[in-house]
């Protein structure tokens, strides 16, 4: 199981932190559509809970995530289990499925264009992503996964000091799912 450490930001600016994080030496790995569908437990609140369900779509790649509450009170740092399922619409229509079969509930969708960068610091590099998420707005997100808990505080520092560097402020622990239902 992944520990997700990540920090998220709204940004105004897209082009000058892009050449704020081409400065420091980001490089580009690619642009993703991904449309997220979120469930709500039979038996029990995910927002009370602060968990989530989720089927993810990229193109014809499809995975189920679930996300554990947040571990601190300053970043989005929680577990993480996600799964492939089969590629093509089919599939996560037939997982849609099964989960409503169980009782489980769509909640909403949040689409968005993700662009992902990589960006090397002196010990880790730190996966940056630009994103452009429909009808909430531009983010952008720092994230480390670890694997054990004595990696979370490192990751946390070195999150916290790229941001410092990229003159972001106002971390934003909300997730889209959130941001879009105005939670």
């Amino acid at each position: 199981m992944s520990i997700e450490v990540e920090q998220k930001f709204r940004i105004a600016d897209t082009d000058a932190l892009l050449t704020k994080l081409t400065a420091q030496g980001a490089k580009s790995k690619h642009i993703v559509h991904q449309v997220d569908t979120y469930y709500a437990h039979p038996n029990r609140d995910f927002a009370a809970t602060d968990e989530a369900l989720r089927i993810r779509r990229v193109g014809e790649s499809n995975f189920v995530t679930y996300k554990g509450p947040k571990l601190d009170a300053t970043t989005k740092t929680r577990r993480e289990i996600e799964l492939p399922l089969a590629s093509g619409a089919s599939s996560a229509e037939g997982f849609d499925e099964l989960l409503q079969s169980l009782s489980f509930k769509t909640v909403a969708e949040v689409a968005k264009i993700r662009q992902i960068y990589s960006l090397p610091t002196s010990d880790q590099e730190i996966e940056v992503s630009l994103d452009q998420v429909k009808d909430v707005g531009d983010y952008v997100e720092l994230e480390i996964v670890v694997e054990h808990d004595d990696e979370i505080e490192p990751a946390k520092q070195r999150i916290n000091a790229v941001a410092e560097q990229l003159e972001l402020a106002g971390t934003e622990r909300r997730s889209y799912l959130e941001l879009l239902l105005g939670e």
